[in-house]
């Protein structure tokens, strides 16, 4: 049993954090959710504490309350207590460094798999696959593994685009998707362009926002996949 909302950003450019997910948020949460336990590992340059009084604002006009797990003395009691678990975006090494300290991977991992909703974006939506293998992030620090949550049975590739700039001598993200297939044959890969999500309920999944995401599997073209799209096979 597996709730998710796999956001590839939380804020489009010209708007204030998270406006664009907030509708797909509320759904998701409906009315019996009202305290959650946020991760915020993912955040560098940004403090843990400036990180999650953004968080707690925007979480809170939804009705929802927010408990950063940085200041729970038991973080594994605290994953327990809470209605559901929000991790942020940011670099997806920090996060999975520190999410393998005091076994937090395990009880996440648990506590979504007995029913429990998730919801992350960007780093978030990394740490929800099975590795952290396709984050566009630089490994600024070394975790004990790149294994993830495994919430879901592909790997997603959050602030996807195809762009390639003039003058541009390196390979494109496609590009780069493309060897992550060629090296890791088993795994199939969604690009999710900003302002897209994936939501899953237990045996199914719904693609949805505003875009076209990519789906990468191995002596497959690449297809597209289009908002309100039904992509249940990729479980």
């Amino acid at each position: 049993m597996v709730r998710a909302l796999l956001m590839s950003n939380s804020t489009m450019p010209g708007t204030s954090f998270f406006t664009w997910p907030r509708p797909f948020v509320k759904s998701f949460l409906g009315d019996k959710v009202k305290e959650l336990v946020f991760i915020p590992f993912a955040a560098v340059t940004l403090s843990w504490d400036e990180y999650e009084s953004k968080v707690k604002e925007v979480f809170g006009e939804m009705g929802c309350k927010i408990k950063s797990i940085h200041h729970a003395k038991d973080k594994s009691k605290a994953i327990e207590k809470a209605g559901g678990v929000v991790v942020g975006g940011g670099n997806t090494f920090a996060l999975l460094t520190e999410m393998h300290k005091d076994n937090l991977i395990v009880y996440v991992r648990d506590k979504v798999l007995h029913g429990s909703p998730y919801i992350g974006w960007s780093a978030g939506a990394n740490l929800a696959c099975p590795t952290i293998m396709t984050t566009n992030d630089m490994p600024v620090i070394y975790p004990p593994s790149f294994e993830a949550l495994d919430l879901v049975p592909f790997q997603i590739n959050p602030h996807y685009h195809e762009l390639k700039f003039e003058g541009q001598g390196g390979e494109t993200r496609r590009e780069r998707l493309e060897e992550f297939i060629k090296v890791n044959p088993e795994r199939r890969v969604v690009g999710l362009p900003e302002g897209m999500l994936l939501h899953r309920e237990n045996d199914k999944i719904m693609l949805k926002g505003e875009g076209v995401a990519r789906l990468y599997e191995r002596s497959q073209p690449v297809k597209d996949l289009m908002p309100d799209q039904d992509v249940s096979f990729l479980l």
